[in-house]
């Protein structure tokens, strides 16, 4: 067996392992619930994102509303009256009956909720990113980790056949050997500074709670007046790369079974970060090193204006996401729902490997599965740990401006002490993880 098809083999395999054969697997562990059963289900969060995960999981028992504005805990309570309300998620938690929660709140609250979550007893989801640092990352990873606990990440892309697709070109081999990645969201962020003044408090809102961890801000209303306004601030969120980066650097993360990096460097603009917002655009890179027979792989993400050099008759500009992965032999060219082979001339002949990774349950309903038969999901806080992990990183080396080498066993940028204050975060009296 020569070594180009060894390694398409090892791919195979680990992407078949990435899948988890969960469609083909029998339960792991025995669950107090049974596959016909209905699971209770407590909803934090219950607008914007959470309005549309909660009416994902509506085929179970909707058995407890958490939000901290009254205004949209009473329309969810509307379609879903003998649910229990609450405004405060510890206490939400602390309830019995709840046997799994569905997190849609803010980044900074996404660590602490899912954490206390798995601690109680109960499975989870929670929208992405995973953590608001790369240390929340670690921490919520290592926690379910130690137990038994059906977890998923909302990165609801990876369900698609699409990307399935893309990663079976990749591990057949369809471009030669990877080594370079290049992906991009059109996003641009607001930048600037924090508000200024103070408005007053809106009586339906619970300002304290949503706070949370958070330093204490007083109220203004630029914080919120849509779904993600807040993201733009580093106290609350984590930009683009946060957000739309969980969505697509998960591409190439599974198609090349990537792991942790080595180093990461980033630069953006303003040059000079701010110290509460996050910028206008940012590129980002890592080093990841080989893994069995996949080579090293440098990969770079760009945002905002910012993109790879576009490939011949293909202008990027006009793609508002993407991947490019850049093999020996040739390129793929792919988003969410569309895939090339580069060069096309090349390429017109290619037969395409027959589809080996199996279908998705649909992204919720592989967690609900799993809730009851101990099945794995693909999204689960291993796996999103990981990569949220790494993507969070570039937002630590864009803040530091240096390019930091990695020390991933011990969460530590080797030569950046600085880089510490941004891995691990301060939490607010009353709100830290025990």
């Amino acid at each position: 067996m020569d070594r180009r098809t060894h390694r398409r083999d090892f791919l195979k395999s680990t992407a078949l392992a990435g899948a988890g054969y969960w469609v083909a697997c029998h339960s792991l562990r025995a669950q107090s619930t049974s596959a016909n059963e209905k699971l209770n289900v407590g909803i934090i969060g219950v607008n914007h994102r959470g309005r549309e995960n909660m009416r994902s999981v509506a085929s179970e028992n909707i058995v407890a509303l958490c939000d901290i504005d009254d205004q949209y805990l009473d329309e969810a309570a509307k379609q879903y009256p003998k649910a229990r309300r609450f405004n405060d998620w510890r206490t939400m938690l602390d309830e019995q009956g709840i046997d799994a929660v569905v997190i849609s709140t803010t980044d900074h609250t996404h660590a602490p909720a899912a954490i206390k979550a798995m601690r109680t007893g109960k499975h989870v989801y929670v929208e992405k990113p995973l953590g608001h640092t790369v240390g929340e990352a670690r921490l919520v990873r290592e926690t379910y980790l130690g137990g038994k606990l059906a977890t998923q990440m909302g990165t609801q892309i990876h369900a698609t056949d699409n990307y399935r697709r893309v990663v079976e070109l990749v591990r057949s081999g369809a471009v030669g050997p990877i080594h370079e990645v290049h992906v991009w969201c059109g996003r641009i962020g607001p930048g600037g500074g924090m508000p200024e003044g103070e408005d007053p408090v809106p009586s339906h809102l619970h300002w304290d709670l949503w706070i949370g961890p958070a330093p204490y801000r007083p109220y203004n209303k630029a914080y919120m007046p849509g779904n993600l306004t807040w993201n733009r601030y580093w106290d609350f969120g984590n930009g683009t790369i946060g957000d739309m980066g969980s969505h697509l650097i998960d591409l190439p993360y599974w198609a090349l079974d990537l792991e942790f990096p080595t180093s990461c460097q980033a630069h953006g603009d303003p040059a000079t970060p701010n110290p509460h917002t996050n910028p206008h655009w940012l590129i980002s890179t890592w080093e990841h090193p080989a893994k069995g027979d996949r080579p090293a792989v440098k990969l770079t993400w760009y945002d905002g204006i910012q993109r790879p050099e576009s490939p011949p008759g293909h202008d990027l500009s006009t793609w508002g996401i993407g991947v490019m992965f850049v093999g020996e032999k040739g390129k793929i060219l792919a988003d969410y729902g569309k895939r090339i082979l580069l060069p096309e001339d090349q390429y017109k002949d290619y037969k395409t490997p027959e589809p080996w990774i199996p279908p998705s349950l649909g992204h919720h309903q592989e967690w609900i599965h799993a809730c009851k038969t101990g099945a794995p999901t693909l999204c689960n806080f291993d796996y999103s740990g990981k990569l949220i992990e790494h993507n969070l990183l570039g937002n630590v080396a864009y803040r530091t401006g240096k390019k930091l080498q990695w020390d991933a066993k011990n969460l530590k940028a080797i030569n950046c002490p600085e880089a510490e204050q941004y891995i691990h975060k301060k939490y607010r009296e009353g709100w830290e993880i025990g």
